[in-house]
């Protein structure tokens, strides 16, 4: 009798649990923006001022360049690592023989390191968004290109406070062709800067 006790307690949490918003039951949805930024000064001295529209490149293995600008937002569903089709964004593209705009159609997966440390004496504004819920992660995104072919952006943030891991930048393929290095950005060039907030 006691172990039926117990099993029908189980089934009652487990079915509340069922009704529940996820939120309730583990990591809430994430809502989470994008953006590739433009920092100033260069080169880097505080205090410093994040700005949209800014640029990032990466080059496949032969050395061959594509440089993207974008921003967007996604919600990340609860749990880990999910996708989810709740996604905005794009921006444009150069190749050496070509250009044009892509468009974001899906999130493949979102990694949430932490939140970024706010450093004592280091001023910034922030013109992308909530200086508190500036965040380190990675963000896999599906994209379409103008000219008709699709292809896997990783956009990377390895802000203050980053875990070892994150890269700063933006890897892509593009077709079959595979841009995944990515060159560290560097004082003296405003290239290669990432940014998320999460809400």
């Amino acid at each position: 009798m006691r172990i039926k006790r117990f099993g029908l307690v189980g089934v009652a949490v487990l079915a509340l649990a069922a009704v529940l918003p996820l939120s309730a039951t583990g990591r809430g949805a994430q809502h989470v923006s994008w953006a590739i930024i433009s920092v100033s000064p260069i080169p880097l001295v505080p205090p410093l001022t994040f700005n949209p529209g800014g640029v990032a490149s990466a080059q496949t293995p032969e050395g061959a360049t594509i440089t993207l600008t974008g921003s967007g937002t996604f919600v990340a569903p609860s749990g880990e690592n999910g996708g989810s089709n709740a996604v905005t964004g794009g921006g444009t593209w150069t190749t050496s023989t070509a250009s044009g705009t892509y468009e974001v159609k899906r999130l493949v997966a979102w990694e949430f390191a932490n939140l970024q440390a706010l450093p004592g004496g280091l001023p910034v504004t922030d013109n992308t968004g909530d200086s508190t819920k500036r965040a380190n992660g990675t963000a896999v995104l599906r994209i379409e290109f103008s000219d008709g072919q699709s292809g896997v952006l990783t956009v990377g943030c390895h802000g203050p406070g980053a875990p070892a891991g994150i890269f700063e930048g933006i890897a892509t393929t593009k077709g079959f062709t595979t841009y995944y290095n990515v060159p560290a950005p560097v004082g003296t060039a405003d290239v290669g800067r990432t940014i998320f907030h999460v809400n």
